[in-house]
């Protein structure tokens, strides 16, 4: 029988074996049931994030309540959580036309269904060419409710359903050649590509489907009610669209020939320097992943590179800030990456402190390719056009504004190249992600707590 556990903000897997719930404001805390899955929900050496965590965090934040995750195994287990008592709500669940026993919120996403296949196979013209192939898809998900609807129809080829998996893995299955094709939707396949570029749309299913938070069907709808309009507001407010931005704002930026191309070098360039960017983390407490996303946008780990303005080395750093930092050697990649993850360190610790993570990481990243001035110069435009200057996802769309001669002509720091920038960050945010899947978290000094860069 499946244990209760405790992990971060409690977090239970397998949560069967356990007793019911009690309703939110009768024991004070919020039970989610969450699929665990890259960009909704994950944890990593005790961070957790998110888009699922963080709508949930917000929601048991505004119901004044306590939060606790309960992780189901695939999206069977999800619903049947929520449907037993077993939690309050769930989150991305696929909105079901049939009686489920659920209650569903208006939609959060909507998506296409498709079928995903290695970018080397034959393309799939038509449903007569699945006959004979096998199909992986998710227990209880809205694709594999389709699949078998058609193999009822007379559809011949074989549907495997899977649920030890969560779906990128499945995705994953699909570059190693475990499996001729998987299920699955827009948004893990982009997701994926920035893991996987060898995966390609193989067929698109009919019908959309569309995600939702859902309830228990009950007699009491307070926290149903209550759901609905804390989504409506955060919709009108922006927060929704904010949170978006978070977690797939950068996806698709980045070519698959450019991913490709970071992928063989993760393998075969960045082994000469991890021990390098480590003995930066424990300098900085700087996630050396993130230190070396950074490093591969300026230079693509290469310790001998020079622009035409005359930054220099790994970190791209200019003579004036390799001199106030003692950097003897700017083509030296130990000092180049020291150096560099301690400017970086520096630009986090200038911005005012209202701004949170992860805005602040993306915003230091910013002014770490246009210069802290810059990025206060933004950030005074973008309070004069009513913007909120300590939001990325609203100075995403300010920072271009620096090139524009009615913004720039009234700064003390002139013309910027806001729009590069931009481009530079989400680029980084995309090498960010590949890394923490790939490589280890270092953990032998603790980083700081507040840097949650998801």
């Amino acid at each position: 029988m499946p244990r209760c556990s405790k992990l971060g903000l409690l977090i239970v897997i397998g949560l069967f074996g356990c007793s019911q719930v009690e309703p939110p404001p009768e024991n004070g805390e919020l039970v989610v049931a969450v699929r665990n899955s890259p960009a909704y929900y994950q944890v990593e050496k005790n961070r957790v994030s998110g888009f699922d965590h963080d709508l949930a965090e917000l929601f048991a934040d505004d119901l004044g309540l306590k939060l606790r995750f309960v992780v189901a195994r695939d999206p069977a287990e999800l619903s049947a959580m929520v449907r037993d008592g077993k939690a309050h709500l769930a989150t991305s669940m696929a909105v079901r036309n049939h009686a489920d026993g659920l209650r569903y919120t208006t939609p959060l996403r909507q998506a296409r269904q498709l079928l995903i296949e290695h970018a080397d196979d034959p393309p799939i013209e038509s449903e007569q060419d699945l006959a004979g192939l096998t199909i992986d898809a998710l227990a209880g998900s809205p694709q594999a409710d389709l699949l078998q609807s058609m193999i009822g129809n007379a559809a011949t080829f074989k549907l495997k359903l899977r649920s030890d998996s969560n779906d990128i893995d499945l995705l994953e299955q699909i570059v190693q050649h475990r499996s001729e094709l998987a299920a699955s939707d827009d948004d893990q396949f982009a997701i994926a590509m920035n893991f996987y570029p060898d995966l390609k749309i193989a067929y698109v299913l009919p019908n959309n489907v569309s995600y939702a938070w859902a309830f228990p069907l009950v007699e009491n709808s307070t926290l149903y009610d209550k759901a609905q309009e804390f989504l409506e507001r955060i919709r009108q407010d922006g927060t929704l669209a904010s949170i978006v931005d978070r977690y797939f704002g950068h996806l698709e930026r980045v070519s698959d020939a450019d991913i490709n191309g970071f992928l063989v070098r993760m393998q075969t360039v960045l082994p000469h320097f991890r021990a390098d960017f480590i003995s930066a983390q424990r300098a900085t407490g700087l996630d050396w992943r993130l230190l070396a996303a950074l490093a591969y946008q300026e230079s693509h780990w290469n310790p001998l590179a020079t622009s035409p303005t005359g930054v220099r080395g790994m970190m791209m750093l200019t003579g004036e800030t390799a001199d106030r930092l003692r950097v003897t050697n700017r083509l030296d990649a130990k000092q180049s990456i020291l150096a560099g993850a301690r400017y970086f360190a520096d630009l986090i610790d200038q911005l005012p402190a209202d701004i949170a993570n992860p805005d602040r990481i993306w915003m230091a990243l910013a002014a770490y390719n246009l210069g802290m001035g810059h990025m206060n110069g933004a950030r005074a435009i973008a309070k004069g056009i009513k913007r909120d200057p300590a939001s990325w996802y609203e100075m995403k769309q300010v920072l271009p504004l620096l090139a524009r001669e009615k913004y720039y002509n009234r700064l003390k720091s002139g013309r910027g190249r806001g729009g590069e920038a931009v481009i530079m960050v989400e680029n980084i945010r995309t090498y960010y992600d590949i890394l923490t899947r790939f490589q280890p978290h270092y953990t032998e000094v603790p980083v700081f707590p507040e840097l949650k860069l998801r």
